[in-house]
């Protein structure tokens, strides 16, 4: 596949290819050398208004996902994820975040669009 996410508390892995964190914040007790990335992206992160009314509730998933969805429409969100969209036609890209679920972070937002336009 090659778009995946993973988890900043994840070791990084010989095939997670080129490595970019997602997150608007860096992740807590976790060094440079750690999580051993290639790129930030901090500016594709939600808006941090989307993010503080988010919270990480599971009930307010869907809301979440159609109002980032619409924040990575614009710029300069769209710019950055047609990078990667770009990136992840030539090689593995993996998303990194911080959340605790997998399934409910903005990293699975953005790849869920990358798959959808490769």
């Amino acid at each position: 596949m090659p778009i995946a996410i993973k988890r900043a508390y994840e070791a990084a892995g010989a095939k997670d290819g080129h490595r970019v964190l997602v997150d608007g914040l860096w992740p807590r007790g976790i060094s440079k050398q750690q999580l051993k990335i290639d790129a930030w992206m901090r500016e594709i992160a939600p808006s941090a208004s989307l993010r503080k009314w988010y919270g990480h509730d599971p009930k307010k998933w869907e809301g979440f996902r159609k109002k980032y969805r619409t924040e990575l429409s614009k710029a300069p969100r769209k710019a950055l994820l047609d990078e990667l969209l770009e990136r992840a036609r030539k090689e593995q890209v993996t998303l990194v975040f911080g959340a605790r679920a997998a399934e409910c972070s903005n990293a699975a937002v953005i790849a869920e669009m990358v798959r959808s336009k490769l």
